[in-house]
């Protein structure tokens, strides 16, 4: 199994570090080892913004710095989409992302998968499963080794609950999880807030997909704003009602590995945060 480097759970920053001068993604992955961190996410939101050229440079400084580089792909995609050509130009940002990442010596790439719209959740699954073991088999035959991670989602109009994610993971290879405690919280208008819950995560992941998996976990955290149609926008840790102390508790308990990426408006601000609960 492609596992992540080292033995703990490294702590890091959805996108360049706000306190980096002169914001590149090389001068972001420096800044992340200055503040004490050992990851960072490439944020590819609207666009996979990074060159072939610059890819390789980036694999250099990280493999300098210890810091481990995943990738979060363009916001513009659902395999459920009605339209052929939407479905297809997803399945290549996705491909483009995991290629880029690769090449920047990074080990997973997340993306949120797709809408329900008016399909059936069966229906959707049965979608995404379609183009997700297309993704993999692309990758795979071109010698493309990183994991493909369907991320927990906000809203429940968005496919991607735990019990979905874990079924796609236990048949398809190459796939597992992004787990979104905030997502979680907002989806399900409060829940997933006390350490008997976050535990129950963790557990249900353990069950499904094995210890492997919890040695091998790609989160995401931050405060969150939500009401009864789920999440609604990102807040400071200090700023939502996250129970982040509990959670914190709960992943030294099960003692997961992997990476946790803060996704907060304060961004190397609460990885810091994080950091110092956890170690």
């Amino acid at each position: 199994m492609l596992r992540i480097r080292g033995d703990r759970l490294r702590i890091g920053t959805g996108g360049i570090p706000l306190s980096t001068p002169n914001p590149t993604i090389l001068s972001g992955i420096k800044r992340i080892r200055e503040l004490g961190l050992d990851a960072m996410e490439l944020e590819f939101v609207r666009s996979v913004n990074l060159s072939k050229e610059n890819a390789k440079i980036a694999k250099r400084i990280a493999e300098e710095n210890d810091v481990v580089l995943t990738a979060h792909a363009p916001y513009y995609i659902n395999l459920n989409a009605v339209e052929k050509e939407k479905i297809d130009a997803s399945i290549k940002r996705i491909l483009l992302t995991a290629e880029r990442t690769w090449e920047a010596g990074g080990y997973s790439i997340v993306f949120h998968a797709a809408y329900y719209l008016k399909s059936a959740k069966s229906d959707t699954y049965k979608k995404v499963k379609r183009a997700v073991e297309f993704i993999v088999k692309n990758l795979q035959d071109r010698g493309i080794e990183i994991w493909i991670r369907p991320e927990t989602t906000g809203k429940p109009t968005q496919f991607g609950d735990l019990d979905e994610l874990i079924k796609l993971s236990q048949e398809v290879e190459m796939v597992l999880p992004c787990v979104d405690f905030a997502h979680l919280h907002a989806r399900s208008n409060g829940k997933f807030n006390t350490y008997e819950e976050f535990s129950e995560v963790l557990s249900k992941i353990e069950e499904g997909l094995g210890r492997d998996a919890l040695d091998n976990m790609h989160i995401h955290f931050s405060g969150i704003e939500y009401g009864e149609k789920g999440e609604k926008n990102h807040l400071t840790l200090k700023e939502s009602d996250l129970n982040y102390e509990d959670m914190v508790r709960a992943w030294k308990d099960f003692k997961i590995k992997g990476v946790a990426i803060s996704e907060s408006p304060n961004l190397e601000g609460d990885a810091l945060l994080i950091k110092n609960l956890l170690y």
